[in-house]
């Protein structure tokens, strides 16, 4: 099935990038003075970054694993990354152990707060790396569909990289983006606009 998700929506249900998932109305204040969008305290946001990275620094103890925990806020959400070397194997083959922890981080959270995490958790800079590259795919798929009128269909993508690639898309003049198929085969097809 074939849906347009211009900013990906749809596909980022999974990987927590749908709007007002987390938090809706929670009342405490923030704690560092940041507002979220629409008038709303960023306090739910910091009191997730403090659960997870408590989580994190235990789980790290557990696997007798270094690295130190850097938190932020960023576009309505608790960004939470592990920084440190030889931390490769909490990434995984195409970040899938990033994924899963990711997960479980979420679920921590959630157990405490009672409202949905939209958590964005990076190992050594994976995700930053990541976007990058499909910032660049995004680019040059735009292009050659803009050359040949030709639609084209990316490789299998998780959600994440899926709404790197719609927001990259949805920055260029002349194409769209749509998703197809059903995970773990979901992918994206960059079309020319009509």
């Amino acid at each position: 099935m074939v849906g347009p998700e211009a900013g990906g929506e749809a596909d980022g249900a999974a990987d927590g990038e749908t709007d007002g998932a987390a938090g809706g109305g929670e009342a405490d204040g923030a704690a560092d003075g940041r507002e979220r969008p629409g008038g709303e305290s960023g306090g739910l946001l910091v009191r997730e970054g403090d659960i997870a990275a408590d989580y994190l620094e235990r789980l790290l103890d557990i696997i007798d694993f270094d690295g130190d925990i850097d938190l932020d806020v960023e576009n309505d959400r608790a960004v939470v990354a592990i920084v440190g070397s030889g931390l490769r194997s909490l990434i995984g083959p195409k970040g899938e152990t990033l994924d899963a922890l990711q997960d479980l981080t979420r679920l921590a959270v959630t157990q405490q707060t009672g409202q949905r995490s939209r958590l964005m958790l990076d190992v050594s800079g994976y995700r930053q790396g990541r976007r990058a590259e499909l910032v660049a795919l995004a680019t040059e798929t735009a292009a050659r569909v803009l050359a040949s009128g030709e639609p084209a269909r990316l490789a299998a993508m998780n959600p994440f990289e899926r709404k790197m690639i719609h927001d990259a898309i949805s920055a260029i003049d002349g194409v769209h983006s749509e998703s197809e198929g059903v995970e773990p085969a979901r992918r994206v097809v960059v079309l020319r606009d009509a």
